[in-house]
């Protein structure tokens, strides 16, 4: 397993400036006494050395690699006005990418990870068919320089258009395009790449697209599949088809019903199973033990009926079940529970001590994760049309989905269409859903969300951000700390410790590194406060200010942050806001020429003290 650690973002140099304390409303540095009287700090090497998710692949990004015939980087400009549209480059990881256009155009990358890799997930884009849809394409893979296997491309499921008057995947209906980029995984075929090989992804005369934009290539050495357990009922014994040609859904509900019954748990062996049965409801594995051959190996494929009509495929996750070991991948289009584009949950939780372990969700909506006392962990998920992973209260009084104490860690999403990590605390129309209480989302890794942020807490209270690395959002922030609409709860008590948060500040309006905000005044708690602790984080290369805070009713502890190379202030609490600010041994360094580490424009009613 590898510690996910993203380095700073590409192009982006470290000027030798000075760092500044931040004191009570101005940017002058403090004396060394005051300095030496703080608590002592973690350093950026021990918090980035704790943070993100450990995962079984390492991650190369393509702008790092050697460039061949008429290749070129393409990156957004550290300290330029941010973009006020989404682009190519805001959506690459660490905000850069490599083109390849011409015949003879490559990228080639080393294996640096001092171990095997026998599968790779290709990060790109191409582009999208004229009247929308998508197109196929290849890309040639060569390992030391020698031809291995033509990579199947597709933007299918890319290239969505905000705004359009038809459908979202229209480019023909007035829209605005993004989710530009897709994932490919592919096992290598011959011999494992050897460490310390090269990795060349290079366009040939057989590579027929206008354009691939590369960028990123995840390096795996996947083991063996796993072999059924003990006490277990397969699958394919009551009819289902690992060969991905007849529907599975009944096959695969009737043994989860069985071992139920029986006291067993449900094995799902090595294959693509398809489930396209327009059943009256989705797959239910509450109170049973599923497990899958391995994330590699064993595939629920959704292939729902497009263009689909409340057609919902999602799994059902009740109170004591374990899923584990498995992917889930759809053909879904565009963003929409149950709705025409094909998108669902791809998990959907609720009651009390459910677990789900290493669990690989793909062009899904989002997990939804509700209940008591409920823990993902070791997953990852990506290109979704929703939130990454959800905590929540389902958005009802119910008892079996109240939001307590569910645990979210070690797992990683990347290209969102939604948050990547959120707490989602809705009071609904009349107030009475429960409030979100001890939430936790802990060594996780955000990666290049197309929509929203890379981690939100929208109300609650008891809640906990640690130890995790957001990097390179698109639209929005890569840190949102504040409430939901009006009938939002509000944020009663967040801890964000030990977080790397790279980027933010996005195309979608006035975005930031961090965003703290509060409830307003059309909301069902207009006098409620937004209360926050911030601690050794580090926020880096934020496009617009490292950290704004806004609305009324805001108190605010930030102890030894460090917020490094902001385009704009440092830190900025806008105009009109009322409550406290207690900031303590934080560093603003490397700022931009003409900015300040600190702005105040409330200084008569958001009193800073430290």
């Amino acid at each position: 397993m590898y510690r996910r650690i993203m380095p700073g973002l590409c192009g982006l140099t470290l000027l030798a400036a000075g760092v500044v304390s931040v004191q009570s409303g101005d940017a002058r540095p403090d004396n060394v006494a005051m300095a030496a009287a703080q608590p002592a700090a973690l350093s950026e090497a021990q918090i980035a050395a704790a943070a993100g998710a450990t995962t079984p692949f390492v991650t190369v990004e393509a702008e790092s690699g050697t460039l061949g015939g008429g290749a070129r980087v393409r990156s957004l400009t550290p300290g330029a006005a941010p973009p006020t549209r989404a682009t190519l480059e805001g959506e690459a990881s660490g905000y850069a990418l490599v083109e390849l256009k011409a015949n003879g155009d490559s990228v080639t990358l080393t294996n640096n990870t001092g171990k095997n890799a026998n599968s790779l997930v290709v990060r790109a884009s191409i582009p999208d068919a004229a009247g929308g849809g998508g197109i196929n394409a290849t890309l040639n893979l060569y390992v030391n320089g020698v031809f291995r296997q033509a990579i199947a491309l597709s933007s299918q499921q890319a290239w969505n258009y905000r705004g359009a008057t038809t459908n979202p995947d229209d480019p023909r209906a007035g829209g605005v395009a993004y989710r530009f980029y897709n994932e490919f995984p592919l096992r290598v075929t011959g011999a494992a790449i050897a460490p310390g090989s090269t990795i060349q992804l290079k366009k040939d005369a057989g590579n027929t697209t206008a354009v691939y934009d590369i960028d990123s290539v995840d390096l795996e050495n996947v083991g063996a599949a796993l072999a059924q357990p003990a006490n277990s009922i397969s699958v394919v014994s009551n009819g289902a088809d690992p060969n991905f040609q007849r529907d599975s859904t009944v096959a695969i509900q009737d043994t989860v019903n069985a071992a139920r019954s029986q006291g067993k748990s449900v094995w799902i062996p090595q294959g693509k199973y398809l489930t396209n049965s327009l059943v009256s409801r989705p797959l239910d594995f509450t109170g049973v033990k599923v497990q899958g051959a391995g994330m590699w190996y064993t595939t629920l494929y959704r292939k729902v009926p497009l263009p689909a009509n409340s057609w919902r495929s999602q799994i059902v996750v009740g109170t004591k079940t374990t899923l584990t070991d498995l992917q889930i991948d759809t053909n879904a289009v565009w963003r929409g529970i149950g709705g025409t584009g094909g998108s669902d949950y791809g998990v959907n939780t609720g009651g009390t001590g459910w677990l789900i372990d290493r669990l690989w969700t793909r062009h899904i909506d989002a997990n939804w994760l509700s209940g008591t006392d409920g823990i993902l962990q070791n997953s990852r998920t990506a290109d979704s049309y929703g939130d990454g992973y959800n905590i929540n209260n389902g958005n009802t009084p119910n008892a079996d989905k109240l939001g307590l104490n569910i645990t979210v860690r070690n797992s990683f999403a990347r290209n969102t269409g939604d948050d990547s990590f959120a707490t989602y605390s809705d009071a609904g129309p009349t107030g009475k859903n429960g409030q979100v209480s001890g939430a936790k989302i802990l060594n996780n890794t955000a990666v290049a969300p197309w929509w929203a942020n890379g981690i939100r807490v929208a109300g609650g209270k008891n809640v906990e951000v640690r130890n995790n690395v957001v990097n390179s959002v698109s639209s929005n922030n890569a840190l949102e700390l504040s409430v939901f609409g009006d009938s939002g709860h509000p944020l009663e008590s967040v801890a964000v410790t030990g977080n790397v948060l790279q980027g933010g500040g996005g195309w979608n309006g006035v975005r930031h590194g961090v965003h703290i905000g509060s409830t307003g005044s059309t909301s069902q708690f207009p006098n409620a406060f937004t209360n926050v602790t911030m601690s050794d984080n580090i926020l880096r290369g934020s496009l617009t200010a490292g950290l704004s805070i806004d609305r009324t009713r805001v108190n605010v502890t930030l102890t030894n942050n460090t917020i490094d190379r902001p385009a704009k202030q440092g830190i900025w609490i806008n105009s009109g806001v009322t409550g406290t600010g207690k900031f303590t041994g934080n560093k603003i360094q490397n700022l931009f020429p003409g900015q300040v580490a600190q702005r105040n424009d409330s200084p008569d009613t958001f009193k800073i003290t430290g």
